[in-house]
């Protein structure tokens, strides 16, 4: 067996995946030698890792887009953007769970040890470009977020969490994986390159077992973005989960199966028919835009609330990769998912990368702060009972932490997408792609239904600042880790929002995407 001659150039897209990784065995070992019970060093080691993994991502996002490893990652800025916003995920949620564990008395090494691995997970997802490799870093991200569903293991919500996100997990990525079996058998190969070059031929030869393996492939990744009908585990594993894993399971986990999931069908599109992709999409995102806004319509339970959100999230960006394959359709047939572009289709692409990772940037700091001003307002007597997220511990926030409320409405508005906040310009910035792009009817959905949502989000905002607080209102637990959090996100979800200039003009790069 001869061994390849590596340049070191050829690991600089995995060296942020190895600081975490590294972080993360440090962090095991520390555990197993410690003798004494101060574990503040945990998360401070946890939050170092992941700001010197992001530092090294974002200095890889001015590399030129090319194949390395032999063809199995690929370095762009596609990946290594989004390698930059799981590792600001991670260290935000690392910052959240340090004052949440000790709170519950509940640190432990392992726990941020977990949190490394999967965001090394993530980050590796981002950078695949063969169907093995995809699979393994798939499974290495989900392992680690299993168990930290259930991490607590403190009454039956997060056993519960906990099984229910394994054995469906599980069964998404089996169907991923017999899919690229299938693929495999179509054309001899498994990098995706390879693979897209050949599907033309097989499609001739074999339709049935192309549109089986594409369609297999598919579903494991709408599980992993929650995309309806795959939705139905987010609410029980969101509310189950402890409240800082929610968050950068909403937050990190989208981000890179969303990734994976347009590098793999931009690769695999150039050899059959992209308006089938193009209606697949298209159909993903109206369902998951309405359905995920009317289910979370009904939620007195913010935590639920926002798990049910996020699945509309999911259909925004959907918009966004089905405006990748939009067809060229005469104007002289409209419809729903017609698309009469406004511009040119390779013009288009671009604009979709820069608003994909804009809106994913927006979305990783808006959660993250919402969901830890959840893990705020949480006590740990609470865990064991099913009012621990209701509205009713949001009302009178305004009197008893103003500044937490003030930081809430942020969150709430930007998830609404509310100007002047980062979430309006996401949003912008997709549905404007997807007029560009011909998808006038989507967008309008999209719209109308983010409309719709900004009812639920402002509910919250209603309870605290004009509802009264309950007379045994508990005061909230302080830690200073997590209010540096909460004002970090909400300082980003404002400034964004005003000045996304020299953002914008980074991500711009990120339509170098290879294989485009």
């Amino acid at each position: 067996m001869t061994i390849p001659d590596f340049a070191f150039s050829e690991f600089f897209p995995v060296l942020p995946a190895a600081v975490l990784l590294l972080g993360g065995v440090v962090l095991m070992l520390s555990e197993v030698f410690l003798t004494s019970t101060n574990r503040g060093y945990q998360a401070v080691l946890a939050a170092f890792a992941s700001a010197v993994a992001g530092a090294v991502a974002f200095h890889n996002a001015f590399e030129p887009a090319r194949l390395v490893l032999q063809g199995f990652a690929v370095l762009d800025p596609f990946s290594q953007w989004t390698t930059v916003m799981v590792s600001l995920g991670t260290f935000l949620a690392v910052l959240l769970s340090a004052g949440f564990l000790k709170h519950r008395n509940a640190e432990r090494g392992e726990f941020y040890a977990l949190l490394l691995f999967a965001a090394a997970g993530m980050s590796l997802l981002a950078l695949s470009a063969e169907f093995i490799t995809l699979f393994i870093n798939l499974e290495v991200m989900s392992i680690a977020t299993y168990a930290l569903t259930s991490f607590l293991r403190r009454g039956p919500r997060p056993a519960e969490a906990g099984f229910k996100y394994f054995i469906l997990g599980a069964f998404a990525a089996a169907l991923l994986l017999y899919g690229a079996a299938l693929l495999y058998g179509a054309t001899g190969a498994t990098k995706l390159v390879d693979v897209g070059a050949g599907l033309s031929a097989a499609f001739a030869q074999q339709p049935a077992l192309v549109y089986a393996g594409l369609g297999l492939v598919l579903v494991g990744f709408a599980f992993k973005v929650a995309a309806v009908p795959f939705h139905q585990w987010t609410p029980d594993v969101y509310e189950g989960a402890p409240t800082p894993v929610t968050a950068l399971m909403s937050a990190g986990v989208k981000a890179a199966a969303f990734v994976a999931l347009v590098r793999v069908f931009l690769l695999l599109g150039a050899g059959i028919d992209r308006s089938l992709l193009f209606t697949v999409f298209s159909v993903l995102a109206l369902l998951s835009m309405v359905g995920g806004n009317l289910m979370a319509l009904p939620q007195r339970n913010v935590k639920r609330m926002l798990a049910y959100s996020s699945i509309a999230h999911a259909g925004y960006m959907l918009l966004g990769v089905a405006a990748l394959f939009a067809p060229k359709v005469a104007a002289s047939e409209p419809g729903l998912f017609a698309a009469t572009p406004l511009i040119a289709p390779g013009d288009v692409a671009p604009l979709v990368f820069k608003g994909l990772l804009f809106y994913i940037l927006g979305y990783t700091v808006t959660s993250l702060g919402a969901f830890g001003t959840i893990a705020a307002l949480e006590r740990r007597e609470d865990e064991t009972r099913g009012n621990t997220s209701d509205l009713e511990r949001f009302a009178g926030l305004a009197q008893r932490k103003p500044g937490w409320a003030l930081a809430m409405a942020a969150f709430m508005l930007s998830l609404g997408g509310v100007p002047p906040t980062v979430g309006f310009l996401g949003k912008l910035f997709l549905f404007s792609a997807a007029v560009d792009a011909g998808l006038l009817g989507l967008a309008v959905v999209g719209i109308l239904s983010s409309v719709a949502g900004v009812y639920f989000y402002l509910r919250v905002v209603v309870y605290m600042f004009m509802r009264p607080a309950p007379a045994d209102a508990p005061q909230p637990f302080r830690h200073w880790t997590t209010e540096l959090a909460l004002v970090t996100s909400a300082v980003a979800v404002v400034l964004l929002g005003i000045v996304p200039g020299p953002v914008t003009e980074w991500f711009s790069r990120a339509g170098m995407i290879f294989g485009q």
